[in-house]
C-alpha cells in the first residue's frame, strides 16, 4: 500500500492560492467536479488550469457544451493567458459539442451510435465508449475540461436511468484515459447539492465548489475543497477574487458570515 502512495503523482492546478489548500496538489487522473452558481467563475477557473498547463507543455482538452471557440478564447485574452500561442504550439485544444453530438463510440467497428436520446438503456450499450474524445488525431490529452455536465444532463430529460447509465460510463470512460478531467456543474449560489443528480459526486474523486454568498446589498465569492481522495487537504471555505489577472484565492482569509 505505501509504494503505490509512493507512486501516485501530483498536479498543480497554477491558481494563486488555491494549491494551498490542496497541500500536495490534485492526484494525477483524477475526476473532480467544479461546482457554482451562475457567474460564479467556474469556466474561469478551469481555463485559468489548463492555460498554466499548456504553458508548461501539457496538452490540455477543453470540451464545452455551452459558450463557443471564439468565447472561450476571448476569456483567455481578457486575462493574457495567450491562448492563440498555446493552440498554435499544439498544447491547447478547444472544442464545442451540441448536447444532440453526444455519442457512444464503438471502437471495434470504428463507428458512431447516436444512443441514450431517444430510448431507455440498451445492455448493448455496455461495452461502448460514451464519447468519442480519445487520441483524437493524435492529441492524447493531459488535462481535459467538460463544461457541463449541467448542460448533458438536460440532454437526458425525463430519462433519469439513462442519464445515470451514461454518467457513469463517462467517467469510467474518463479514468480509462489517465487524464485529470475537471468537470463544470451549474448549481444554486448556496448549492445543497454539487451536481445535476447528486450521484456525479460520488463518483467523483474531488468536488471543488465555488459560492457567491450575499452580503447586505453585495456579493462575495469563496472556494471550498469538499473533497479530494487521496491528499490532506483543508477543509474551510475561504474568499476568492476575479481579478485582471484572473482568479486568486485567499488560503488565510476565512468565510466567517452565515451562508444565505
Amino acid at each position: 500500500m505505501n509504494s503505490q502512495k509512493k507512486n501516485i503523482k501530483y498536479i498543480k492546478t497554477g491558481v494563486t492560492g488555491l494549491d494551498d489548500l490542496l497541500g500536495q496538489g490534485i492526484p494525477k487522473g483524477s475526476s473532480v467536479i467544479v461546482a457554482g452558481g451562475t457567474g460564479s467563475g467556474k469556466t474561469n477557473l478551469c481555463l485559468q488550469i489548463i492555460a498554466h498547463h499548456a504553458s508548461q507543455g501539457k496538452k490540455c482538452y477543453f470540451m464545452s457544451f455551452e459558450e463557443s471557440e471564439e468565447r472561450l478564447i476571448e476569456h483567455m485574452n481578457d486575462f493574457k493567458w495567450n491562448p492563440e500561442v498555446l493552440i498554435s504550439t499544439g498544447n491547447l485544444k478547444i472544442e464545442r459539442f451540441l448536447t444532440s453530438e453526444i455519442y457512444y463510440y464503438d471502437k471495434k467497428g470504428g463507428t458512431d451510435i447516436r444512443a441514450m436520446m431517444t430510448k431507455d438503456v440498451d445492455p448493448l450499450l455496455m461495452e461502448l465508449e460514451p464519447l468519442s474524445i480519445a487520441d483524437i488525431k493524435g492529441f492524447k490529452p493531459d488535462i481535459i475540461i467538460l463544461d457541463s455536465l449541467t448542460s448533458i444532463s438536460s440532454t437526458f430529460k425525463g430519462k433519469e436511468q439513462s442519464y445515470r447509465f451514461y454518467i457513469e460510463r463517462l467517467f469510467r470512460f474518463f479514468e480509462t484515459t489517465g487524464a485529470t478531467t475537471f468537470l463544470i456543474t451549474e448549481t444554486q449560489q448556496i448549492p445543497e447539492i454539487f451536481s445535476p443528480t447528486g450521484v456525479e459526486e460520488f463518483l467523483a474523486d474531488g468536488v471543488m465548489v465555488i459560492y457567491s454568498i450575499r452580503q447586505q446589498n453585495t456579493r462575495q465569492t469563496a472556494i471550498e475543497v469538499i473533497k479530494m481522495r487521496g491528499i490532506k487537504h483543508q477543509k474551510k471555505i475561504v474568499s476568492m477574487e476575479i481579478t485582471d489577472k484572473g482568479i486568486v484565492v485567499y488560503p488565510n482569509k476565512k468565510i466567517y458570515s452565515e451562508l444565505e
